[in-house]
């Protein structure tokens, strides 16, 4: 699976809770915080590199997810966010940690002081930080939407690509916005740490779309509930291998286990590609008619065989459809096979949402806001998380191949509608809950 497959665990994530470091002085924060984190990555990278070294399985990442920063800095002056931004920065790098996640909000039924704070401080911190990723949940099938915030939210995607543009915009590829939103979440951009965890904990993702994909091929002739059998016996297999990841970090860091995240996270590796085994399933190209009942069974076998392999599940669990971290996709949209709509429609069966996509720089704020309020509704009325993560490419055309590098690949400019939500955006208020939201 590991030479050929290019099976990884994607990431094991230390959960931090940080609740014990509020404080109304910013200097006395930042400090607490510092000293918190810093003895536990440590552990956690060295027993990470052990462990994938002697269990000959490779781990793409280790990350920190953090309780939701807006809590822990609401005592604190608005400056106290990019000082203590820049601060984890400069402390993660030094550490060998890939990301942080958490520096995050929680505005689904409105804002406080602190959280605008928060939001205002995102353009400036995302642009000036390497390492630091940030998630606003501004949805909930028990509140409904703040369209206050996904009014907010377009701006501020907008700016963080404006602040971003020698990278492509790639600030924005470091922000995402939810609707229902896991707190145990071990994947970037959208971890945080939720405030009823444990003081400290070890999650982890697994990978695995390039074995799934190699699997399919092989057995073209399956029917359909035979084929969904097949997947999920796949997914216990590459589950168990992330299970053990988990269970040998922990033992040697004495940090309690979390959840492992059964998500299947393709890389732009050609073969590693969740459009891969939706193709290999028997469509001619991903997008195309079929793709939203593929992607489902998908999603479903995946789930039945990580839940029976793993002690505690969580996080998303299920199919990622990055477009540019996944190269199928993204020669899914080259070919002409899939757009925007058609994207957003297979979001209704996958784990998250509209993820990695690129759109053109001169795309207007209130349509990114619309299209965070669409996918919102799409969770809130179903009770799934849903989320954004869009790229608004400064100076991009539609059609053009916009290159990030690393796990985060490529893709072309998705074209965007040109007619205007404006007048629907600037309405503000709340987007009432479902009934199904007052279930109890």
């Amino acid at each position: 699976m590991v030479a050929i497959e290019h099976f990884d665990v994607r990431t094991v994530t230390l959960g931090v809770s940080l609740r014990d470091c509020v404080d109304s002085d910013a200097r006395t924060v930042i400090r607490k915080v510092l000293r918190k984190i810093g003895p536990l990555a440590k552990n956690l990278v060295q027993a990470v590199n052990e462990v994938s070294t002697e269990l000959g399985v490779p781990v793409a990442n280790r990350r920190i997810a953090i309780t939701p920063i807006s809590l822990v800095l609401e005592p604190c002056p608005a400056s106290t966010y990019r000082e203590l931004a820049s601060a984890l920065d400069q402390l993660l790098g030094e550490l060998g940690v890939d990301f942080l996640g958490g520096y995050t909000a929680l505005v689904h039924k409105g804002a406080t002081r602190g959280d605008k704070a928060f939001l205002n401080s995102l353009p400036d911190v995302l642009a000036s930080t390497k390492r630091i990723c940030s998630s606003v949940n501004l949805a909930s099938t028990r509140t409904g939407i703040n369209m206050d915030a996904v009014a907010q939210m377009g701006e501020t995607i907008c700016e963080t690509a404006r602040l971003t543009a020698s990278s492509g915009g790639f600030g924005a590829a470091k922000l995402v916005v939810f609707a229902n939103a896991p707190e145990d979440n071990p994947f970037m951009a959208g971890a945080f740490y939720g405030v009823g965890e444990s003081e400290t904990s070890l999650s982890v993702g697994i990978s695995g779309p390039g074995v799934v994909n190699h699997v399919v091929q092989q057995n073209p002739d399956l029917s359909i509930d035979e084929l969904a059998e097949l997947i999920k016996r796949t997914a216990f297999k590459i589950t168990r291998v992330g299970e053990l990841v988990l269970r040998e970090v922990s033992a040697r860091t004495g940090i309690p286990r979390g959840i492992v995240d059964l998500s299947l996270a393709p890389t732009p590796v050609k073969g590693d590609s969740v459009a891969g085994i939706i193709e290999n399933m028997g469509l001619e190209s991903f997008g195309g008619p079929g793709s939203t009942a593929a992607l489902a069974l998908l999603n479903e076998a995946v789930k039945r065989g990580g839940v029976m392999a793993a002690t505690h599940v969580g996080g998303l669990s299920g199919a990622f459809i990055p477009v540019a971290e996944d190269s199928g996709i993204a020669q899914a949209v080259k070919a002409g096979s899939l757009n925007l709509e058609k994207l957003e429609a297979m979001t209704s069966v996958c784990s998250v949402g509209l993820d990695m996509v690129v759109i053109p720089g001169d795309t207007p704020p209130e349509t990114i806001s619309a299209i965070i309020a669409d996918e919102a509704a799409i969770g809130v009325i179903n009770n799934k998380t849903t989320a954004v993560r869009i790229i608004p490419v400064p100076g991009g055309k539609p059609g053009e191949t916009v290159h990030f590098g690393g796990l985060f690949g490529s893709s072309p400019i998705l074209p965007v509608s040109r007619f205007s939500p404006k007048r629907f955006i600037r309405r503000g208020g709340r987007f009432p809950a479902p009934l199904r939201g007052l279930t109890n």
